[in-house]
C-alpha cells in the first residue's frame, strides 16, 4: 500500500508565491491572507519534506536553497497538472483555457507574435497568452526560473545549456541590407568582402553581436562598427540614411523604414549556415495541454512561407 503524501497543494502554492516574491509579507499580500498563514505553510512544507527551502536573511528577504530551487520547478509542474485534472474531472478538459507564458527573442517578436495572437484567439479563445520579449540569455533564465513555459529564440548559446531541450522550427539565412541608392543595390547577391571598406551598423544584442561580427571576420577583414543599436528597426533606418550596411536574418515584408527611408536586401553568398529558430523548453518538464497547443500553433506559423 502506498504511503500518503504529507504535503498539500495549498502549501506548494504558498511556497511558489513566496519564492517568486522573495518575501513572506509580499506573498501574503498577493494571496490576500495573513503573513502567518504563509509562514506556517512553508514551515510545515519544510518539515514534511525534511529539507530547508529558504535562507531567511533579515533585511534581504528570502533566498532559495538548492533544494528550494528544485522544488520550485517541480511545484509549478505539479500545480499545472492538478489544474488539468480538475478541468477534466469537471468535463471541460476539451476546452483549453488558462494562462500560457511564452518567451520570445526580441527580434523574432514582430514576425511571430501577431500571427500567434490571431490564431490563438480564433482557435483557443480561453487561452491567455503572457509574452516575455527578451534576448537569449534572459530567456534561458526565464525558462530556468519557470517564468515562461517555453521560448521561441535563435540558437544563440542554447547548445551550452544542458538542461534545455530545443527543437528547430525554422531557419533564417543571413542577408545584407544597404541603402536603396547604393551602387550594389541592384545586385542579386553580394560577398561581405565587397563591403569591407564601409561602416557596419551593428545589431548590438548579446550573442547577436558576436554572430554578426564573426560573419564579417570570416572574410579576413575586421568589421568597422561605426554605429550600434539594440533596435532592429533602428538598424534599418540608419542604413536607409546611408550611414553604412548591416547583416540581418529576419526579412520584413517591406523595404520602407520607420523614418521613411528605403533599403535594399542582398543575398549573402558567404553567410555560412542559417540561424536556426528554436522552440526551447526545460528538459524533463511536461508541458500543459494548453502550452502544447500554443507550441503547435508556433510550429504551423514557422512552417509557412515568408509573408503568408
Amino acid at each position: 500500500m502506498t504511503s500518503p503524501v504529507g504535503f498539500t497543494l495549498v502549501q506548494l502554492r504558498y511556497f511558489l508565491v513566496a519564492a517568486e516574491r522573495g518575501s513572506m509579507t509580499e506573498a501574503a499580500a498577493e494571496l490576500h491572507i495573513a503573513q502567518s498563514a504563509v509562514s506556517t505553510a512553508v514551515h510545515n512544507l519544510e518539515q514534511d519534506l525534511r529539507v530547508q527551502l529558504f535562507i531567511r536573511r533579515r533585511g534581504r528577504g528570502l533566498v532559495l536553497t538548492p533544494a528550494g530551487e528544485r522544488l520550485r520547478q517541480q511545484a509549478r509542474e505539479l500545480l499545472a497538472r492538478a489544474r488539468e485534472v480538475e478541468r477534466e474531472a469537471r468535463g471541460d478538459g476539451e476546452s483549453l483555457s488558462g494562462p500560457v507564458a511564452v518567451g520570445c527573442f526580441v527580434t523574432l517578436a514582430p514576425y511571430y507574435l501577431p500571427a500567434l495572437f490571431s490564431e490563438c484567439t480564433r482557435r483557443h479563445p480561453g487561452i491567455e497568452l503572457d509574452v516575455v520579449e527578451a534576448e537569449s540569455d534572459q530567456l534561458v533564465q526565464a525558462l530556468a526560473a519557470g517564468r515562461v513555459d517555453f521560448a521561441l529564440t535563435y540558437d544563440l548559446g542554447l547548445s551550452a545549456e544542458p538542461d534545455l531541450d530545443a527543437e528547430t522550427v525554422a531557419r533564417a539565412p543571413a542577408y545584407v541590407i544597404v541603402p536603396a541608392d547604393h551602387p550594389l543595390a541592384g545586385r542579386d547577391g553580394v560577398e561581405l568582402a565587397e563591403l569591407s571598406g564601409e561602416p557596419l551598423v551593428l545589431l548590438d544584442l548579446p550573442h547577436s553581436r558576436d554572430y554578426f561580427r564573426s560573419l564579417v571576420a570570416a572574410t579576413g577583414t575586421a568589421p568597422d562598427v561605426r554605429y550600434r543599436t539594440q533596435s532592429y528597426e533602428t538598424v534599418r533606418s540608419l542604413v536607409a540614411r546611408g550611414l553604412g550596411y548591416s547583416v540581418l536574418n529576419q526579412r520584413p515584408a517591406t523595404s520602407q523604414t520607420y523614418g521613411g527611408g528605403e533599403i535594399a536586401e542582398l543575398r549573402l553568398r558567404d553567410g555560412g549556415p542559417p540561424l536556426e529558430v528554436k522552440l526551447a523548453t526545460v528538459g524533463g518538464v511536461a508541458q500543459t495541454a494548453r502550452a502544447r497547443a500554443v507550441m503547435d500553433l508556433l510550429r504551423e506559423i514557422a512552417a509557412r512561407p515568408a509573408g503568408a
